[in-house]
């Protein structure tokens, strides 16, 4: 399908190209040659954003408006997770940490119109980085929910270099982040029983949640790996 280039950036990384599909109009998203996401298929995003914020609430038994929900996400795309998120009125305070200050220029630019209110929402903060450099950087138990939606799973890197994200060092330190009952969410395309593993190794309970999702006309499930900090 013919497509016109919206905007186009090169970074250490490679290549990041935002493209509108003459098709059907959405804009879709490449980095070095890949596909990553479009403005048609929001769904995984969005099931990312309410699935971990109902798996908090279970946990730590928030029932009010008046308890405040911070949430830290790493990758910010094409803006869905972030918009799912704000529509929760509990959560009042959101950082994304993206690593393509391109792309977070592009988001400010109002090159993806779908999400230009999010963008501008008062309780979210952009910070560009490494996600590993940035949860490092956090105060303890500075957060009730981590979203980790960087790549689409270990077995699916977007940059090598995520493999980190996998692993138990940056495990524990989102560990040390979350503020009590407050868990760690990583998105999967497959299942991923290694990541299962080591998060058991961290974490006072870990659950896998399968998500039914509809691709193309076509039913599959997407994986999301939830670890929970548990109380005081």
């Amino acid at each position: 399908m013919d497509s016109g280039r919206v905007a186009r950036a090169v970074s250490e990384r490679g290549e990041i190209v935002l493209t509108r599909r003459s098709g059907d109009g959405a804009l879709e998203l490449r980095v070095n040659g890949v596909f990553v996401m479009d403005t048609v298929h929001t769904s995984t995003e969005r099931l990312l954003a309410t699935t971990t914020l109902d798996a908090y609430y279970a946990a730590a038994h928030v029932r009010s408006g008046t308890a405040p929900v911070r949430t830290l996400i790493g990758g910010l795309g094409l803006g869905f997770t972030l918009r799912e998120v704000l529509a929760d009125r509990r959560v009042t305070r959101v950082l994304v940490a993206e690593i393509e200050p391109a792309l977070v220029d592009w988001h400010r630019r109002g090159f993806v119109p779908d999400t230009a209110a999010a963008i501008g929402d008062e309780r979210v903060e952009l910070v560009t980085g490494e996600i590993t450099d940035i949860i490092a950087e956090q105060v303890s138990s500075s957060w009730e929910a981590i979203l980790l939606d960087v790549d689409n799973g270990p077995g699916y890197l977007v940059y090598e270099a995520n493999a980190a994200v996998y692993r138990r060092d940056f495990l524990t330190a989102c560990h040390r982040t979350l503020a009590p009952h407050g868990i760690t969410a990583i998105w999967s395309a497959d299942p991923a029983p290694e990541l299962d593993t080591v998060m058991r190794e961290v974490f006072a309970a870990v659950e896998e949640l399968t998500i039914p999702v509809t691709l193309g006309g076509h039913p599959t499930t997407y994986h999301l790996y939830v670890g929970r900090r548990g109380g005081r």
